[in-house]
């Protein structure tokens, strides 16, 4: 399988300013990759490479406000999207990490840090206990990008659709063998549940009815680890320029979810059937509750949130979606970490 550069879980070096981005998605404009800035130069960053010093920034907010303080050439206005997003354009880019050449580069070093063994030795138990390809499997984040700390997560990514459902289920029987590899407890739940939440007042209770069931997730050599799944190229479903999104304001529903093989992706998806709108402020008098059949995320915190023939309650942003100009449908995008939420009720 064939996998191209600058997509989710690759990140881009700029050649002018220094810059780490983070790629979001997997279809992007021919000129440009849309991406987030993860890492920027300051004298007094706790992070180091190449003789610079980095601080990590991570509020989406603050992403933003920093760009267009300091560095605006990177703030891009798409009609397609119908959004202000971050990106570079290819002639800006220095370079392309990706989480697949870096796991094969990390096979012929020799010294490695204690960030890299533990990413490196998860992997190598991935493949053998969960039949994993060496070709379907990276690592990402910041120690990709050697801008790790003691404290960095190992980010890991499994490439393919049928591969990623099938190793999803072989989880459950990896985390019940390893001693290394184990679901997260109680109180790592109860650390986790501030700023993932974000100030959205979810109480604990839902945010655990979610979060325990969730399997891309958990604790290596007592390190945390995440799993994000990219679906095959061939499910990609067209390019960037075949989709027409138009927001129309914040919604709040209910919704029964009707299809979620989706949700383990990046992005994530669920097909839903809409119940009953709560609460709006859409900008159209046209949309019809029948047609808002699916909700998306880019974002991580939203992988596995519910399962087929669960009512969630759910807000979020309302969007007309075009595909190539002949279907017409309505989603729910959930982005902003304070206000978007789904809840299983």
């Amino acid at each position: 399988m064939k996998i191209i550069k600058g997509i989710e879980g690759d990140y881009i070096e700029t050649k002018k300013d220094n810059l780490f981005f983070d790629v979001k998605g997997l279809l992007h404009p021919n000129d440009r990759k849309i991406c987030y800035l993860r890492f920027y130069p300051h004298p007094d960053g706790e992070r180091e490479k190449t003789n610079t010093n980095f601080k990590k920034v991570y509020k989406l907010s603050e992403r933003y406000a920093l760009l267009r303080e300091k560095y605006p050439v990177y703030l891009f206005f798409s009609k397609e999207l119908d959004l202000e997003v971050q990106a570079v354009k290819n002639q800006d880019i220095k370079k392309i990490y990706t989480p697949r050449n870096f796991i094969k580069e990390l096979l012929f070093k020799n010294k490695l840090s204690n960030s890299e063994k533990n990413s490196k030795d998860l992997c190598e138990l991935f493949i053998t206990t969960g039949d994993i390809s060496n070709n379907s499997i990276g690592i990402t984040g910041s120690t990709m990008v050697g801008l790790n700390t003691d404290d960095s997560d190992i980010d890991i990514v499994i490439y393919g659709t049928e591969a990623s459902l099938e190793f999803q289920e072989k989880l459950v029987k990896i985390f019940k063998k390893s001693n290394n590899c184990r679901k997260y407890n109680l109180n790592e739940y109860k650390s986790h549940y501030d700023w993932r939440v974000a100030g959205s007042n979810i109480p604990f209770e839902d945010f655990l009815k979610s979060e325990q069931r969730k399997q891309h997730q958990g604790k290596f050599m007592d390190q945390d680890f995440f799993i994000r799944y990219i679906k095959s190229p061939r499910d990609w479903k067209g390019n960037f320029y075949d989709y027409q999104y138009k927001n129309l304001g914040n919604i709040k529903l209910k919704a029964e979810i009707i299809d979620s093989k989706g949700s383990i992706f990046t992005p994530c998806s669920y097909k839903i059937n809409a119940k009953k709108i709560l609460q709006s402020n859409i900008i159209s008098n046209n949309v019809k509750i029948k047609d808002i059949n699916e909700i998306n995320s880019f974002r991580g915190r939203f992988c596995e949130h519910a399962r087929d023939g669960e009512t969630v309650l759910v807000e979020g942003k309302l969007e007309k979606v075009k595909y190539k100009n002949k279907s017409e449908y309505f989603r729910i995008l959930l982005t902003d970490p304070a206000q978007d939420k789904m809840i299983i009720i």
